[in-house]
């Protein structure tokens, strides 16, 4: 039920969802929907916590990998977690209980990759004049975000560019491989 809802939502958007449609794709009788999950808002909330629960994993995976920036910067400007990411957004605007989970969530993965980045990046932060880490991620995110958000729009101007700019961050923050060679 929970993969049919997030299907549904990948596929047509969260306003799609209702317990018919959901059994229908999941073969089932609206009823054990309504068995296993009483309301629409209880279903969206598991699915919202299990789509949370994949997204801390691979930020936990980025952040452990041998150029931690770089891997986070890829998993912001991943397409189709982004798209879910938004219509969960869309969706927050509308649904208390999946708005009060996602912040409560957005608001502790930030916190980790803050005290992760600090840890690994240390300071070599120094190099980004102005930044700290929790800037840095809340910056990675937002191009991110933006840049997919426009080019499902067809949307490129100044796409490149920002890139540009991004990947001259992950250059200057990167691991000092010579250094990791010689040990």
């Amino acid at each position: 039920m929970v993969e049919a809802t997030r299907d549904l939502i990948r596929d047509e958007g969260y306003a799609a969802v209702s317990t018919r449609r959901v059994a229908a794709r999941a073969g089932l009788k609206s009823s054990l929907v309504h068995y296993y999950f009483p309301t629409t808002d209880d279903l969206l909330l598991e699915v919202s916590r299990q789509g949370a629960a994949e997204s801390d994993r691979m930020i936990e995976e980025a952040l452990s990998s041998d150029d931690p920036v770089r891997a986070l910067w890829e998993f912001f400007i991943d397409t189709s977690r982004v798209a879910m990411s938004l219509e969960f957004m869309a969706m927050a605007n509308h649904r208390e209980a999946v708005r009060r989970h996602m912040a409560e969530h957005s608001a502790a993965m930030r916190d980790r990759q803050v005290e992760i980045l600090q840890r690994i990046v240390g300071d070599r932060m120094a190099v980004l004049e102005g930044f700290d880490p929790a800037g840095l991620s809340l910056v990675l995110a937002g191009i991110g975000r933006a840049i997919v958000m426009e080019e499902g729009l067809g949307v490129k101007t100044g796409h490149a560019e920002a890139i540009a700019v991004v990947e001259t961050w992950l250059a200057k923050l990167a691991p000092d491989q010579s250094k990791d060679a010689a040990t």
